[in-house]
């Protein structure tokens, strides 16, 4: 594994392509957009900086990592030579199926293809291609340059091949990689969103507001971040996607999205992204405020 293509510039994304490159990985960076892979790669240059405060890497480190990553709008050209393609796309089952044949069809025969996807079949997603043994989950948790955890998820025809290269590849970037089967919302979401949809309910059911509910769950039960914090950092629209993928593929009504997150969403009250969510982030994120509409 030489050479590692980004498939989009998001906050996923570029968490990525800065793991990679940080581990000496040539990175490309491919989205639509040029001004998100400009944004990308002022991201990851803003993280590498604090990294350097915090005298994790040396400025040496951090001018090597930029060195490593290039971008592109052209599609073709990011991902015809690659090793490993990693789609980091939206959460768009249409979407991601039209990327996989696509890639299928541009890349080499042997160049793994994976997909970030925190809730849809990687089965479905390696039908649409004639390389199912070489399509595979690597579900990177957010934000990327930290957390350890990767999921490895298995298609029905993932290889052992497959699975194995990427798992050494996950330790190699200093992750600690951890092999799933194919199911909707696979381990981490299949637990984590009932418990955020549930938490969404006990609001709209005015049990208590946004900070206590947060707060029981951190005091309560060891949580870092109370899992209405946690789903503004997520993103609102990104919960939903994933309990209705969950809520579909189950055909299960406990896993079926609360009223209040789905008007939320409407109203584009997404969380950090967005600035306002469950918390107020008008001041940013490090001055969160109880938004207005949920003080009692």
């Amino acid at each position: 594994m030489k050479k590692i293509t980004i498939i989009g510039a998001g906050t996923m994304g570029n968490g990525i392509a800065h793991t990679f490159a940080q581990k000496d990985f040539k990175v490309s960076i491919v989205d639509i957009s040029d001004d998100n892979l400009q944004k990308a790669v002022a991201t990851i240059s803003k993280n590498l900086d604090r990294m350097v405060a915090k005298e994790k890497i040396t400025s040496e480190e951090k001018i090597k990592t930029l060195k490593n990553i290039d971008t592109t709008t052209d599609f073709n050209q990011g991902v015809a030579n690659s090793d490993l393609v990693v789609e980091a796309a939206t959460e768009n089952v249409e979407l991601k199926l039209k990327i996989f044949k696509d890639l299928d069809g541009i890349c080499k025969p042997e160049t793994i293809l994976a997909t970030n996807t925190s809730s849809i079949s990687i089965t479905q997603i390696a039908n649409v291609t004639n390389r199912k043994d070489k399509v595979i989950g690597m579900h990177f948790m957010n934000p990327v340059p930290i957390m350890k955890l990767v999921e490895v998820i298995r298609g029905k025809q993932t290889s052992d091949e497959s699975t194995n290269t990427i798992m050494q590849l996950s330790k190699e970037l200093n992750k600690i990689p951890v092999e799933v089967n194919d199911a909707p919302g696979f381990v981490a979401n299949r637990i984590l969103m009932p418990m955020i949809n549930e938490a969404i309910y006990t609001l709209e059911e005015n049990v208590s507001d946004v900070e206590g509910i947060d707060t029981v769950m951190i005091l309560g039960m060891s949580h870092p971040m109370g899992p209405l914090h946690l789903a503004d950092f997520i993103g609102l629209d990104v919960c939903l996607s994933i309990l209705q993928v969950m809520h579909e593929g189950f055909n299960d009504e406990k896993y079926k999205p609360s009223p209040l997150l789905i008007k939320m969403v409407k109203n584009g009250e997404l969380g950090i992204k967005t600035g306002q969510g469950f918390y107020d982030y008008s001041d940013g994120p490090r001055n969160k405020r109880v938004a207005d509409q949920f003080k009692k």
